[in-house]
């Protein structure tokens, strides 16, 4: 396994992080008797505030395991994720948030339940609140609903940054995804199985979040932004309903004529033709929008396909025997 963690405020915890690894550097083997040890750990710094960087130069020099990737500039947590995992050169992939919310040794559980399921990305789904507020937990939930069910047609039930992917998809999704895309939705376009796993946060103690409330909306609508054309089909729906309304609206007019019912004079043409027009132009608006989408999607690197190996014959083909 390659461990990726994005720096961007780790002074304070890194050292502990890497110590709790550390014992995962040997085979350690999951709960349902799987044997795994993690080779690397790419920590990735995305230029914060403090002063990880020293902390990273300083665990890069105590443990043979980790390794530093520089990025020039501040890009944000996905771009350095991405970075990590196209740095990384195990069969597996786990991400991980630097502030010590996410327990290393839940790792085992996630591998369990990717070979249970044969799945190719597990997320892990928290079993208690995230330690962020009612609020913002609420927003953060109700924002994963919306581009799960609405926007992007994942088949990610849900996207948290402790994640376990399979080597080659992360590698892969590194190397097409546009700057502008976001990392879950990338994963979504070529993973087969998307699956999630339980585990328990723990509190982040004093650290404070690196995200203000300007930079969480723009977070989402980024999200919606790259994660396809399904919201732009809204548009040509809506154009089919509002002249739909219209022509029923006609009928209902023509049918109260016949019958001798009194209608006023104008309101009948002028609501038609409003109903009937607007509706022809946003059709054509989503059609529109359809032809630039497809380009949206060319920019941001979404493959037509992803060639991988036979399943049986990598990491989800092994059935190791449970350990007794």
């Amino acid at each position: 396994m390659s461990v990726v963690i994005p720096v961007y405020q780790g002074e304070a915890t890194l050292a502990a992080i890497m110590a709790e690894i550390e014992c995962l550097t040997s085979v350690t083997v999951s709960p349902d008797g799987y044997p795994f040890v993690v080779r690397e750990v790419l920590l990735v710094c995305d230029n914060g505030p403090d002063d990880s960087a020293r902390v990273m130069r300083e665990l890069d020099a105590q443990y043979g395991f980790v390794r530093a990737v520089w990025l020039s500039r501040n890009y944000g947590q996905h771009a350095a994720t991405l970075a990590g995992m196209a740095s990384s050169g195990n069969e597996w992939i786990v991400t991980l948030d630097e502030d010590g919310q996410h327990d290393p040794g839940d790792i085992g559980g996630l591998l369990d339940t990717a070979m249970r399921e044969q799945a190719s990305v597990v997320y892990a789904k928290p079993t208690n609140p995230a330690p962020h507020g009612y609020l913002r937990n609420s927003a953060s939930s109700t924002a994963k609903w919306l581009l799960t069910k609405l926007f992007s047609g994942s088949n990610a039930p849900d996207y948290q940054s402790f994640r376990l992917i399979l080597g080659s998809i992360g590698r892969s999704v590194a190397a097409y995804s546009g700057s502008g895309v976001y990392l879950d939705v990338a994963m979504g376009w070529v993973a087969g199985t998307v699956v999630t796993s339980p585990v328990r946060l723990r509190d982040e103690g004093d650290r404070r979040s690196g995200y203000s409330t300007r930079r969480l909306f723009s977070h989402f609508w980024r999200m919606i932004l790259s994660s396809g054309t399904r919201a732009l089909r809204f548009v040509s729906i809506l154009g089919v309903v509002v002249g739909a309304a219209g022509a029923a609206v006609a009928l209902f007019i023509l049918v109260s004529r016949l019958a001798g019912n009194e209608v006023p004079q104008g309101w009948a043409s002028t609501i038609v033709i409003v109903l009937l027009g607007f509706g022809a132009v946003l059709f054509s608006l989503g059609v529109i929008a359809e032809y630039i989408g497809i380009n949206v999607n060319m920019a941001m690197g979404k493959p037509p396909y992803l060639i991988t190996t036979d399943p049986a014959h990598g990491p989800l083909g092994r059935r190791h025997p449970r350990v007794p």
